[in-house]
């Protein structure tokens, strides 16, 4: 069975643009779910269940049982084993830049895809190195809006690539949608992508 398009259970404008990528025909319906973590999960788990629940709590809304897939992520950073979320606020924000200084951190990203016939699931593990920040650096980059609903309050696409020294992993998968893997997904569940600029989604 083939599929000609999806539900992106996401409000993001970043997986929407990778998808664009893909040339993938979506449809955007976001998942509001409680994403309180579980005493001792760890965070690879962590963002697996959310991503699974996002998706879940699409597909069970919708009316036919051979509705579309629907696709579900969850990014996370993590540092020194603790999940640093998107920031409340600019003190908030600053914290988590300055535990990211100087230091290497973890970013896992979980892909969901759920159809009438199956469940899938891939995790995207990557490694990123800052630099050392300084606090009026830190709080010029609070103030152009770009961390303030950003895990880790940074996007590895925008101004924070100055920040970063090296990185090891998925470039896509710590925007928050791992390319290669959500292909292998799509290929493995019949969903039909080409690669393209866009895919007339804007």
């Amino acid at each position: 069975m083939t599929a000609d398009c999806i539900v992106l259970a996401s409000a993001s404008p970043r997986r929407r643009e990778l998808l664009d990528v893909l040339g993938v025909c979506y449809e955007v319906q976001p998942a509001h779910i409680d994403e309180t973590s579980i005493p001792h999960e760890t965070p690879r788990d962590y963002a697996c269940r959310v991503a699974l629940a996002k998706a879940h709590s699409i597909h069970s809304r919708l009316d036919v049982v051979d509705s579309y897939p629907v696709l579900a992520a969850d990014t996370v950073v993590v540092v020194d084993g603790q999940v640093l979320g998107k920031p409340r606020d600019d003190a908030h924000a600053t914290e988590m830049l300055q535990q990211l200084s100087g230091r290497t951190h973890e970013v896992y990203t979980a892909v969901a895809l759920i159809s009438a016939q199956r469940d899938a699931l891939t995790v995207s593990r990557s490694e990123v190195t800052f630099r050392e920040l300084d606090l009026a650096e830190i709080r010029a980059y609070w103030k152009t809006g770009e961390p303030q609903d950003k895990a880790g309050a940074y996007a590895v696409q925008g101004l924070a690539a100055v920040f970063i020294r090296e990185l090891k992993g998925s470039f896509s998968g710590i925007m928050g949608l791992p390319l290669y893997e959500t292909a292998i997904l799509f290929t493995q569940a019949g969903v039909k992508y080409r690669l393209a600029a866009g895919n007339g989604n804007e």
